[in-house]
């Protein structure tokens, strides 16, 4: 029975860091695709150059991020369910 209730709370705790990881990555990534205005900033120092790539990566961690946030939700749902039960 104690070993149910560990399972559990861990389940919950990695269920909770999915969500907020997610969400991190998906909000810096989401702020990092504003490349238009970064590269005329950067631009301004001479720094442009370091931008010819960045949207290779970026789409693909937003991406990546809300599918985080969206799988720890499901694990959310479906614990609820279970609990309902």
């Amino acid at each position: 029975m104690m070993i149910k209730e560990a399972n559990r709370a861990a389940s919950t705790r990695i269920g909770r860091v999915m969500i907020i990881v997610g969400a991190v990555g998906a909000l810096l990534a989401a702020i990092c695709c504003t490349t238009p205005l970064l590269a005329v900033l950067l631009g301004v120092v001479g720094l442009t150059a370091w931008l010819a790539k960045a949207d290779y990566v970026l789409i693909p961690a937003l991406v990546l991020c809300l599918g985080l946030v969206g799988f720890g939700l499901y694990r959310k749902g479906l614990r609820k369910r279970q609990e309902e039960k």
